[in-house]
């Protein structure tokens, strides 16, 4: 129902038509009550679908509050067409991180301690911007390089035997093991 229709009662017609031919009547206090009655229900409805949409939003929306000195990722804002820290479409990182909070600004701004590459950002971000970071040694990187030969090769030693598996092609049988080097994880 259009909103003139469920105001008047009636179609709108286009100007050059507001009058049947014959037809005039004065506009009376039922008119004018049916009217009111018909916008609070128009915006009893509004209301009701605002309400159950506030619901579905309320039920995934948490406060976030950080104190200074916690660890945070950041989020990366997503860009078509922008290769950022190596990777594009798929693999590129959605969170950064983690960095420390140095101090909370208002209600809903932190001001984080970013790495030197990224220096010329500034260093203000909404908490939306911010994801918890939880604490876990696995995520320590070991940022060791392995010793390159001058033919740009380098040895690798195997630490662990994370897995095996038997590849079947036609009439051949091939024997994979997922290993843990030094460096890398192989499959041989």
């Amino acid at each position: 129902m259009a909103p003139y229709e469920a105001l008047y009662g009636r179609k709108c017609r286009a100007p050059a038509h507001w009058d049947e031919v014959g037809e005039r009547r004065i506009l009376g206090p039922e008119i004018i009550e049916r009217t009111t009655g018909v916008i609070k229900k128009i915006i009893d409805r509004i209301k009701t679908a605002q309400d159950r949409q506030k619901s579905y939003t309320d039920t995934r929306r948490k406060d976030l509050q950080f104190e200074a000195g916690e660890k945070v990722f950041l989020r990366i804002a997503p860009m078509k067409g922008v290769v950022r820290f190596g990777k594009k479409g798929k693999l590129k990182p959605r969170f950064i991180g983690p960095f420390e909070i140095l101090e909370r600004i208002g209600d809903v701004a932190y001001r984080l301690a970013l790495s030197p590459e990224l220096a010329i950002i500034h260093n203000v971000f909404h908490v939306s911007m911010l994801r918890k970071y939880i604490t876990d040694t696995s995520h320590t990187i070991n940022h060791e390089s392995p010793e390159i030969n001058s033919d740009l090769t380098y040895e690798e030693t195997p630490i662990a035997i994370l897995g095996r598996k038997v590849h079947t092609s036609k009439n051949r049988e091939i024997s994979l093991v997922l290993v843990q080097g030094k460096n890398a994880i192989l499959v041989l």
